[in-house]
């Protein structure tokens, strides 16, 4: 991992398909892995570089599937891209992170043409208070790592063990030197959601999630995610994250991410 704190971004490009961690990117459970968020916004990133440097056709992302094939480490990994299924209004690409020589998360992407719908256009929820008019949350008093805490976070609401809506938002770049769209820099925040309505204290607790999957009806604009999320554990290990997502307008999607759950006391890391 890079210990130049200083560089307000998440990772550092040190190839051309290989990154180093910043120390912002540092994970919730244990300090020797980053967290999922921001490697989930890189391979998002990556795929709208590909898109746009092989001039593929403009699309907007729909559905954002990401599965955690095992911890990712803090050091130098790949992010590898291809297009699974090509075409002129819907697509289909994948990116890969490697590191050690280990695939440690998928990401999938499905891509469609846009068009005038305006006409038709409802059934989305109220949007949340404006961020503006929220008070802020030091979230790091919570969560430990370097990712959480870059991040301003405004809560939303009474909080409940299970239930709660926040926004989020960072100052930082995702890779050092390089712009991302909003709709990347969006992306990037929303693995917070489990985060932001715990039902255990993960000082006593772990639910970290296997996989994030992303379903959007809109392209999110702005720099604010809205987060209205609700967490159900099982009673046999199994839990839930589920989260409409919002910009400052409104509804854009919703996200899911399917957790384990064990105590802290618990062998960890969990076999994946």
């Amino acid at each position: 991992m890079s210990d130049k704190s200083e560089i307000a971004a998440y990772f550092r490009r040190v190839g051309p398909q290989r990154f180093v961690p910043t120390a912002h990117a540092t994970g919730a459970w244990t300090a020797d892995e980053q967290h999922f968020a921001p490697v989930a916004g890189l391979l998002i990133h990556e795929i709208q570089r590909m898109r746009a440097d092989e001039q593929r056709p403009a699309m907007d992302l729909s559905r954002i599937t990401f599965d955690i094939l095992g911890r990712v480490p803090v050091g130098e990994f790949d992010v590898a891209v291809q297009v699974v299924r090509p075409g002129r209004t819907i697509e289909l690409v994948e990116a890969t992170a490697v590191a050690a020589g280990r695939a440690v998360v998928t990401a999938r992407a499905w891509l469609m043409s846009s068009g005038d719908t305006a006409s038709v256009a409802g059934g989305a929820l109220d949007p949340l208070p404006a961020p503006e008019s929220r008070p802020r949350w030091a979230m790091d008093s919570l969560w430990p790592g370097g990712f959480i805490a870059s991040l301003d976070v405004r809560t939303v609401g009474e909080y409940r063990p299970g239930r709660a809506a926040a926004w989020i938002s960072t100052e930082l770049d995702l890779v050092e030197g390089e712009p991302s769209d909003t709709v990347t820099s969006y992306i990037t925040l929303v693995d917070t959601a489990n985060g932001i309505a715990a039902r255990e204290k993960p000082s006593e607790w772990m639910f970290p999630n296997l996989d994030l999957s992303i379903h959007l009806h809109r392209q999110p604009e702005g720099r604010w995610v809205g987060l209205d999320t609700a967490v159900v554990f099982g009673g046999t290990g199994q839990g839930l994250t589920t989260t409409i997502l919002h910009d400052v307008a409104g509804p854009v999607g919703y996200a899911q991410q399917i957790l384990t759950v064990r105590p802290q006391s618990a062998d960890w890391p969990p076999t994946r």
